[in-house]
């Protein structure tokens, strides 16, 4: 399996419009995700910020990165070593779908994780 295979979405992570900061409805996925990491204690993971394509470029690739930074700090803020994740954003360079309609944009507006080490 490619790392491309090993993608996992965190359905319900959601962020103010244009901004990085978490909704208090991404709580329960995140805190999830939480209690995978300290079942598995020598999982390493990769958190990615994804855009839809609406605005510029460059301020969708750092918009990206902060959201992904805002669920890395989320989950070094509940005791999982600093060691074992990354983040990177991705702006809307890897579109799962069409932007032409909302429910494109909105499909394509994501955060992920990639397990990088077992």
């Amino acid at each position: 399996a490619t790392a491309e295979d090993l993608k996992i979405e965190l359905d319900n992570v959601l962020y103010s419009v244009g901004k990085a900061e978490l909704k208090a409805e991404s709580y329960a996925t995140l805190n999830s995700l939480v209690s995978l990491l300290k079942a598995n204690p020598s999982v390493k993971i990769e958190i990615s910020g994804h855009t839809d394509n609406t605005g510029e470029a460059a301020k969708n690739l750092q918009l990206s990165e902060d959201r992904a930074h805002a669920v890395y700090d989320y989950l070094v803020g509940h005791d999982i070593a600093a060691e074992r994740l990354a983040y990177k954003g991705y702006g809307d360079t890897q579109a799962l779908v069409s932007n032409d309609t909302e429910e494109g944009r909105a499909r394509n507006r994501r955060t992920e994780f990639v397990i990088v080490e077992k």
